[in-house]
């Protein structure tokens, strides 16, 4: 072979090999970019997950406070019942004190 073959083979050689270490290093490229993308998107997922989380953390401190006013109103409202009941209670007390009363005065109790 003479010189100007082996050169002509050389640089085919040296071609392939330069393809060959620009596919390999595409190849890694979009490895590394869909790599970031994931990372990217596990990032967005992990922060909408957060701030959901503490929407509903809010939430559910605003129903708690809800839930114990409505407790205090419901314990105030059985108070006030029990209190009616027992007004109820004395007053039938006193009808049937007065009705006795007025038959014992003569009078016809309704």
């Amino acid at each position: 072979m003479d010189a100007a073959t082996l050169g002509a083979v050389g640089t085919i050689v040296v071609g392939l090999a330069a393809a060959g270490a620009a596919l390999i290093g595409q190849r890694g490229a979009n490895l590394s970019a869909r790599s970031g993308a994931i990372l990217t998107g596990y990032d967005t997922l992990v922060n909408n997950l957060q701030e959901e989380r503490d929407r509903l953390q809010s939430k559910l401190t605003e129903n708690e406070r809800l839930l114990a006013a409505a407790y205090a109103e419901l314990s105030l409202e059985r108070a006030n019942k029990a209190e009616l009941q027992a007004q109820i209670a004395g007053l039938n007390n006193e009808i049937t004190t007065l009705r006795q009363r007025i038959a014992e005065l003569g009078g016809q109790p309704m």
